[in-house]
């Protein structure tokens, strides 16, 4: 699973747990081990919500700072509204 590289070392010590993506189709699956630089994470769940769903724990876990900076960064694969569905993947170090 691919992080933006100031998010790395986040991931990589516990402190983002969550995360959210825009994709057509899942890319990781529960249960999955994924290289995160010199690390790996495993996917414990996966889930298609709503973005306007995300709330402030969510926001947090995921180390952004607001819902507009989370929506700018899942964006690059198209616009996101309130209704857009993004998958809701939770991890953790392994």
């Amino acid at each position: 699973m691919e992080f933006s590289r100031e998010l790395r070392d986040d991931v990589l010590s516990g402190d983002i747990t969550v995360s959210f993506r825009l994709w057509q189709r899942p890319k990781v699956r529960a249960g999955g081990r994924y290289r995160v630089g010199n690390g790996e994470i495993e996917v414990d769940s996966l889930e298609l919500v709503p973005f306007s769903c995300i709330d402030d724990d969510d926001l947090r876990r995921s180390g952004e700072a607001s819902l507009e900076s989370l929506r700018q960064r899942a964006a690059h694969a198209g616009p996101i509204h309130d209704s857009t569905l993004l998958y809701r993947i939770e991890f953790h170090v392994i």
